[in-house]
């Protein structure tokens, strides 16, 4: 369990007015229960955001961006402003429960990342199934460990961890899947908690097949920045593979005598440098590693 005053709650909002004072005021008894803290990051919001939330109770303070960054810029901003040893991850729209919080801080015992994993009686929004599902087979692949909850929004983290690796999460909404990921290829410790989640007030911000799209390809990025064998040997076999057995089919089986076809040799070497290559940016990535070990 976290000691009472070692922990921030960090709650980024753009445009929640409709929902952002039930939140804070469903998360004040726990604050004076646990002496622990708010802040809100106003990321830009064009709504009443801002002022509801200046009018709330002393303990939760306010930093605002003079216009929308992004989900993860909000979280990075309130990230920076905190000084507790730990911090947590709280969305605005009236999603999560104080109960859940007060559950993963008196769970997370020595992990690097609590994350709450939302259940089966959980409110889910349909449409974005498919989007999700496929995401989190992706990552189950990369990672080489299966991900119960990819990007739920409700966490605890240590500060200290996370802080070293802010530059390497995005501004926008992906910061919780980035973030999954970069913790467990750090081989920082990474652990779930059962939580339920009801139906957000107000209308999400986000867009499935843009935001999506833009997900995997940072999935890619983080998983070449950490552990890039996972992409390159892969593919240089599947290439090197193709080429000779095109080779072995074409150029010696199917015409007699032995004849080299340039396509299957062009495949052949472009696998090899492939997996060359890969170990290059492998050892890149090992360099990394150690940088964040100083």
């Amino acid at each position: 369990m976290i000691e009472k005053s070692s922990l921030t709650i960090i709650i980024p909002a753009y445009n929640e007015a409709q929902g952002i004072e039930h939140t804070l005021s469903e998360l004040k008894s726990f604050i004076s229960q646990y002496n622990w803290k708010i802040i809100v990051v106003n990321d830009g919001s064009t709504d009443d955001t801002g002022e509801i939330c200046e009018r709330m109770d002393s303990a939760v303070r306010v930093v605002s961006h003079s216009y929308n960054k992004g989900y993860g810029a909000a979280l990075k901003t309130g990230i920076k402003a905190s000084d507790t040893d730990y911090i947590a991850l709280y969305d605005a729209d009236g999603q999560h429960k104080p109960e859940d919080l007060v559950a993963l801080n008196n769970n997370i015992g020595q992990n690097d990342m609590i994350i709450g994993e939302r259940g089966k009686d959980s409110h889910q929004d349909w449409m974005r199934k498919p989007g999700k599902w496929i995401l989190s087979k992706v990552a189950n692949f990369l990672t080489g460990r299966k991900i119960p909850d990819l990007n739920s929004g409700l966490r605890v983290i240590k500060r200290e961890a996370i802080i070293r690796l802010l530059h390497l999460f995005p501004d926008g909404f992906s910061f919780s899947t980035t973030s999954t990921i970069a913790f467990m290829n750090m081989g920082l410790s990474v652990d779930y908690y059962p939580i339920v989640v009801r139906k957000r007030v107000g209308k999400s911000t986000v867009k499935q097949l843009h935001h999506g799209s833009q997900t995997l390809l940072l999935i890619l990025r983080l998983i070449v920045l950490f552990n890039p064998l996972k992409v390159f040997i892969p593919i240089s076999l599947w290439i090197f593979g193709i080429g000779t057995i095109y080779e072995i089919i074409y150029g010696i089986i199917l015409i007699p005598g032995v004849k080299v076809l340039p396509a299957a040799i062009l495949m052949i070497l472009s696998g090899i440098l492939i997996f060359f290559f890969g170990l290059l940016v492998d050892q890149v990535s090992e360099l990394r590693k150690h940088i964040y070990d100083k």
